[in-house]
């Protein structure tokens, strides 16, 4: 890959991710509201997401090692057309579930694809890039949720900002397609490649280590979903903001989310350890005060001390459980990280739907606290576990980044 297209695909590709879950976060109210479900329905209903990811993400780890960015453009596109599917079908329980499943599937490849390109950049150039490219996705959900929250309340069809998410995906993915077809364009004229892989990388000397990062992935990915999914319901139903303000709880999270994430990545090396242990703490108090306040902004707050927590973790333990693995393996070794992780964001909305049920939306807040503690108490004897000192200290030497 040419040191000009690796340099900017992860971050365009997180930004037109970032900007579909933004507008999926805003939307959530109104597709509910589209499709007539319950609280409890709704959180049936976003299983079906995992359903069409889990399956996905594994098969996308394998095509981004064959095909490298081509798979990055498809998926992005995909993603775009799965949420307009969605928009226009979801008009019952089991129309949302089919759109989902499509929507999942989408979602988790592209997960995969992105992520595999932001490792690869990172360690070709020894820049922060997988923080840096979840900051740039956080800012565009902070963009999408903006813009989606006024569109909607407008009374504008529900897919109206989905469209909007096509265009940037097809864009981005055919300037991705034209930038490989350049670059394997000069390949030919140029001096002959020699391939120094003899077979695929085998990936169990790893194994440990993604899979204690892909459950501690799980945990921060189901605290911070939850809240990005959830937010904007939370925001009209037990804080009773108006429509044009519900927008502002995935909007908040979200730019909380960036700014901690450019924040941390100009900071030198921290024990991977206490970013988690630090993390998980303050994200279980931001969450707790969400659940214990009606008061607009108090709730934003909360909802800002849940992201500053949450910002730091998924980064952190997919930067050091992919730092040494071989280049040919290392979207293979992403999807085995991110599948796990994947599990966690899916399950976070899903968790709440069903204690919002039991409980009330407070209370399930409570119960998001809870998985962030659980988090908090876990870091330190779980990498401890599997990561040598030696390693740890040598991988934040190399990197500057917080993953020992």
């Amino acid at each position: 890959m040419s040191d000009r297209l690796r340099a900017w695909v992860p971050y365009a590709a997180f930004a037109v991710f970032g900007a579909f879950w933004g507008v999926w976060g805003a939307s959530v109210p109104a597709i509910r509201d589209q499709a007539g479900l319950t609280d409890g329905q709704l959180g049936t209903a976003l299983l079906f997401i995992a359903a069409g990811a889990l399956p996905a993400m594994p098969l996308a780890g394998r095509a981004v090692d064959r095909w490298g960015h081509h798979v990055t453009a498809f998926t992005l596109t995909a993603l775009g057309i799965a949420g307009i599917t969605v928009a226009l079908t979801a008009h019952d329980l089991a129309a949302l579930c089919a759109g989902l499943t499509l929507l999942g599937a989408s979602s988790g490849a592209a997960d995969v694809a992105i992520n595999a390109a932001a490792g690869a950049a990172e360690r070709a150039t020894g820049r922060p890039v997988l923080t840096r490219a979840h900051g740039v996705f956080s800012l565009a959900v902070v963009a999408a949720s903006l813009v989606t929250g006024p569109l909607n309340a407008a009374g504008l069809p529900v897919v109206v900002p989905y469209l909007l998410v096509l265009l940037a995906a097809g864009t981005v993915s055919a300037a991705i397609v034209t930038g490989r077809r350049t670059q394997e364009t000069a390949a030919r004229h140029g001096p002959a490649r020699t391939s120094t892989a003899h077979g695929r990388p085998s990936l169990r000397a790893h194994l440990p280590l993604l899979l204690v990062a892909g459950g501690l992935g799980a945990l921060g990915f189901a605290v911070e979903n939850a809240h990005q999914s959830w937010s904007a319901v939370y925001l009209a139903d037990a804080v009773h903001a108006g429509p044009e303000l519900i927008g502002a709880g995935p909007a908040v999270f979200a730019l909380a989310v960036a700014l901690t994430r450019f924040a941390i990545s100009a900071v030198k090396a921290l024990p991977a350890w206490i970013v988690l242990t630090a993390g998980a703490v303050i994200s279980a108090a931001g969450t707790s005060l969400l659940a214990l306040t009606t008061y607009l902004p108090l709730a934003l707050l909360g909802l800002a001390l849940a992201a500053v927590g949450t910002a730091v973790l998924f980064p952190t333990v997919l930067g050091l459980a992919t730092a040494n693995v071989p280049t040919a393996a290392r979207g293979a070794a992403t999807s085995v990280v991110s599948t796990l992780a994947y599990v966690g964001f899916l399950a976070g909305p899903v968790y709440v739907g069903y204690w919002a049920q039991a409980a009330g939306l407070p209370g399930a807040m409570l119960a998001v606290a809870s998985l962030a503690a659980a988090l908090a108490l876990l870091a330190w004897p779980a990498l401890r576990a599997v990561v040598p000192s030696s390693v740890r200290h040598r991988t934040a030497e190399a990197t500057g980044r917080p993953h020992s």
